[in-house]
């Protein structure tokens, strides 16, 4: 079977970043709240899950289906992937949530009334925190949450998994994520998804951005040594180490 060339897996990753900022956040600025039928902090978190689930079946055959820099660190961590595809995988998740949040601005700007300055679904802590949680409570929850995320893709991925249902579990797994994070920070867990809103908000979300990238990979590369060190068997990770320095050869 033909390997897709980066360019191709660059795309993937592109296109499904974008559908997830725009889906995700695009719910909860758009359909949170509306009047008698408003989806409501469940609705979100579906919203979000649904998105990675939908792409991951649609593009992650191609790349992977990481839509999250956090995720690609993690997963070479783990020991998935060499580490010249870090920075396109990047590079091309950056774009497709900065486009992701411009055409949700775009749709968004079209209502009468519409202040960005209000959140636009940005992440935050402190006064910030759409419950008031502190710096540390925000630091603590993105690690944790981002460790499990990861625990969750190399596990359902592995080849010893079921077959075809690794987009279900990691799906769920980020609605869950939502369900019990957005009071503390409007959940991050994904450095891209942070910072498409907050560039167009700016002020308070600028300032605040480093956290949403600094904790979900930190979060990201615990959870991928961790998979690595606990749950890949012993003989498996010893005939990794040479496979993946090959892999990682231009």
């Amino acid at each position: 079977m033909k390997e897709f060339n980066l360019t191709q897996k660059m795309a993937a990753e592109f296109l499904g970043t974008l559908w997830l900022v725009f889906g995700g956040c695009g719910s909860a600025v758009l359909a949170a709240a509306f009047p008698q039928v408003g989806i409501g902090l469940l609705g979100v978190a579906f919203a979000f899950g649904l998105s990675v689930l939908t792409m991951a079946y649609a593009v992650g055959h191609v790349s992977g289906g990481h839509f999250n820099p956090a995720v690609t660190v993690g997963v070479f961590a783990g020991g998935r992937i060499p580490a010249k595809n870090i920075l396109p995988y990047i590079v091309a998740q950056l774009a497709g949530g900065i486009v992701g949040a411009g055409i949700l601005f775009l749709i968004a700007s079209g209502k009468a009334g519409f202040d960005v300055s209000s959140g636009f679904a940005s992440n935050g802590y402190a006064e910030h925190s759409p419950g008031g949680y502190t710096l540390i409570a925000a630091l603590i929850t993105e690690v944790v949450m981002t460790f499990f995320f990861l625990i969750v893709i190399l596990g359902s991925t592995d080849e010893r998994a079921p077959k075809g249902m690794a987009p279900i579990a990691i799906g769920l797994a980020l609605t869950l994520i939502h369900l019990v994070s957005i009071p503390v920070t409007n959940t991050s867990v994904n450095p891209a998804r942070s910072t498409g809103p907050a560039l167009f908000v700016g002020g308070w979300a600028i300032k605040q951005l480093w956290l949403f990238w600094l904790a979900p990979i930190a979060g990201a590369l615990l959870g991928g040594a961790a998979h690595r060190l606990l749950i890949v068997p012993e003989t498996e990770t010893a005939e990794l180490k040479p496979a993946l320095a090959r892999t990682a050869t231009p």
